[in-house]
């Protein structure tokens, strides 16, 4: 029995048998492959102590390019630590300096004996010649490319003379302005449902854009009923319409009206009241029920809320 199962199962033809042989060699080569790779190529060795010298050299580079001078934080108390170096290309460390100065009269070469970049430099005297001026120490941080640690380090140091006013007493009345010259300036009221842009500029806060939002915002109402439309101007702040809305006044001009009983979908919908789900629940119960009687017939549509009634209630009409 063991005889017969043997030589059903072991018993292999000539050409069996060396393909055996071959698949076998094959999976010992294989295994055996990965340790013949040191004896392929030639290991590069590597000196420790040459790795270490190379740490060293960029640890003495790196301490050597970010020298940098102790500043007091306070004249004779305690001192800031490290000052920020550019990592700009060939940048030299600046030798610092702190001393009392005028930011409005400073020159560029002490403003570099500050510690100031030379574009930074540039910045402060574009600044001063545009008509620029420093008020207060604190403003040092309101110039673009100083570093804060820069500012808190130059502000015990700034010392700003009296800036002279922008009027000038004279001894010759001649040259003296009246004091009604320098009063607040006194704003016309405006028209808002006549006004044009120009009109509208000529209010504070209000430049072309806002004008002619307001503008386009009364043309697609049909006009203002009431002053207090113009704050739901697109984009107008609050505090600006606060600002002006003593100045607006409204004539008896009448509104523009849409017709319930004749107007389309996209009529009725091109009113910033009406948006399409309210303009279209108006058309089609007008088609369900015909012709409304009255205006106050549209309350019976469930869109149709107080607040949507109370607004739009002016620009409707039933013919």
């Amino acid at each position: 029995m063991w005889k017969q199962f043997l030589n059903d199962y072991f018993n292999f033809t000539s050409k069996e048998r060396k393909g055996i042989i071959f698949i076998v060699a094959l999976i010992l080569f294989l295994i055996f492959l990965p340790l013949l790779f040191p004896l392929l190529g030639k290991q590069e060795l590597y000196s420790h102590n040459e790795f270490k010298d190379q740490i060293d050299q960029l640890t003495f580079e790196k301490t050597d390019s970010t020298k940098f001078t102790t500043y007091p934080k306070y004249p004779g108390k305690g001192s800031y630590g490290d000052y920020a170096v550019s990592k700009e290309k060939n940048y030299q460390p600046l030798k610092a300096e702190v001393f009392y100065f005028d930011p409005n009269t400073t020159s560029a070469g002490d403003w570099k004996r500050l510690g100031v970049t030379d574009k930074t430099v540039h910045t402060i005297q574009n600044y001063l010649s545009k008509g620029g001026k420093f008020y207060k120490p604190e403003d040092m941080g309101k110039i673009w490319g100083i570093s804060p640690a820069d500012v808190q380090r130059l502000i015990p140091y700034v010392s700003i003379k009296k800036i002279s006013g922008a009027y000038t007493s004279f001894p010759n009345n001649a040259y003296q302005k009246s004091p009604a010259s320098y009063g607040a300036k006194i704003i016309q009221p405006i028209d808002i449902n006549l006004a044009d842009s120009s009109a509208y500029i000529g209010l504070p806060g209000i430049g072309s854009k806002l004008a002619q939002r307001i503008i386009a915002f009364r043309e697609k109402l049909g006009g203002f009923y009431t002053v207090d439309q113009v704050g739901e101007t697109y984009l107008l702040p609050d505090s600006t319409f606060q600002k002006i809305k003593s100045s607006l006044v409204i004539s008896g001009n009448p509104v523009r009206k849409i017709n319930i009983n004749a107007a389309s979908v996209d009529e009725m919908k091109a009113h910033p009241y009406l948006r399409y789900n309210v303009a279209n629940a108006i058309f089609q119960y007008r088609q369900q029920h015909g012709n409304f009687s009255s205006v106050e017939e549209i309350k019976k549509i469930m869109l149709v809320t107080e607040d949507i009634y109370s607004r739009v209630i002016p620009y409707l009409s039933i013919q």
